[in-house]
Formats: structure tokens, C-alpha cells, sequence
């Protein structure tokens, strides 16, 4: 039985958000044949970053994790947007990067709030591969981003 994620994200009481917009020269989603690219989602909150800063120094693993999941929204607003949530086939691959001090080596667990999300949104549609990044810094201060490849009808 296949999961309708509209009906999903009702049930877990999330409503998605307008999906942002490109703030330089590139685009939000890319499609290529049947796999939709997204290009890396920040957590922002109406019109804010949720959190900012260094895991590791200035942002909890809670509200890190918090950060991962929000962005994960971010990827199905786009998904959206471009082609509708009953086209996801399959979410392929996550890459997650996540502005930490140099000894923080928590990133995977940071990105289970990202993959944790498309699970219960998606169910099996939404078990993916996956990369979790230490970078220095990101983007607007945030602490985590999050891009994303789905296979699409």
C-alpha cells in the first residue's frame, strides 16, 4: 500500500512552506530525465534561520537535528513545487552538511532529523542514501544544509 504524503504531512500536523527562492546564480530544482535534483535547503522559519552557529559550540544536537528536519520540509516543498509529492518514486540520495568545530563528529546523527522526516512522510519511498558533511561555515550562519536527489515520475 503506497503512502500519500499530502495525507502524511496532515497527520503530522506539518504544512509546507513557500519554497525559497535561488539567492545567486542558480536554480532550486534541476531535472534530469527521471531524477529531480534539489539544490541545498537551509533551515529558515518564517523569513529566519531557525537556529545559527557551530555545532559543537553555539547549537544543541536537539536543535541541530531540529535545523535537519526543517530542511527536509524545505527538499518536499521543492519537490512540490517542481513536479508534486505523488511523483516521488524514490528518495535516492541526501547530502547533508552541518557547520561544526573541528572535534565534532556527530553529523550523522544531526542528519537523522532530515532523514527521519522523509521516512515518516514518504514511508519506504523516502529510505535513501546518504552523506554527512563537517563543514566550517554555512550559508546566513546556519547549521545545517540539506540537498537532495528524487527519482520522479
Amino acid at each position: 500500500m503506497s503512502i500519500d504524503p499530502a495525507k502524511r504531512l496532515l497527520e503530522l500536523g506539518i504544512t509546507l512552506p513557500t519554497p525559497a527562492n535561488p539567492v545567486a546564480a542558480y536554480v532550486a530544482t534541476q531535472r534530469a530525465g527521471d531524477l529531480l535534483f534539489i539544490s541545498g535547503q537551509l533551515p529558515r522559519q518564517d523569513d529566519k534561520m531557525l537556529y545559527t552557529g557551530l555545532l559543537g559550540r553555539d547549537v544543541s544536537m536537539q536543535d541541530a537535528t531540529a535545523c535537519a528536519r526543517l530542511c527536509a520540509i524545505h527538499l518536499l516543498a521543492q519537490v512540490q513545487a517542481a513536479v508534486g509529492l505523488n511523483a516521488i518514486k524514490q528518495c535516492v540520495k541526501l547530502t547533508g552538511f552541518v557547520a561544526c568545530t573541528p572535534d565534532f563528529v556527530q553529523q550523522p546523527v544531526v542528519m537523522n532529523g532530515a532523514s527521519q522526516l522523509l521516512l515518516d512522510v514518504l514511508g519506504e519511498k523516502g529510505r535513501h542514501a546518504r552523506s554527512s558533511i563537517g563543514v566550517a561555515s554555512l550559508p546566513g550562519n546556519a547549521p545545517v544544509e540539506v540537498e537532495a536527489i528524487f527519482l520522479v515520475s
